[in-house]
């Protein structure tokens, strides 16, 4: 446990922006699930609204610095493919 004042409201602000980190890692992972589920019922109006919101949601993680950038494109990029090999099928 810490003794030193700064280092115990540390502790404090480590806490909230792990919840926050948590909070929305986990929003967007039900958001690519979403897209995933689509994209195996081959409903591809579903899947564009989807990815739109996908893409949208991981760019504004990548601004308030919970996700890298180049790992949200890397995604973007993943899910941009399934999608545009599903919709020439």
């Amino acid at each position: 446990m810490a003794n030193i004042k700064s280092a115990k409201k540390r502790i404090g602000v480590i806490a909230k922006k792990t919840a926050t980190n948590r909070r929305v890692k986990s929003h967007l992972k039900a958001i690519i699930k979403n897209f995933e589920k689509a994209i195996a019922d081959k409903d591809t109006t579903v899947a564009a609204e989807k990815l739109a919101l996908a893409e949208k949601r991981l760019m504004q993680a990548v601004a308030k610095g919970t996700v890298h950038k180049k790992a949200a494109s890397r995604k973007v990029s993943r899910m941009t493919k399934r999608f545009n090999k599903t919709k020439a099928e």
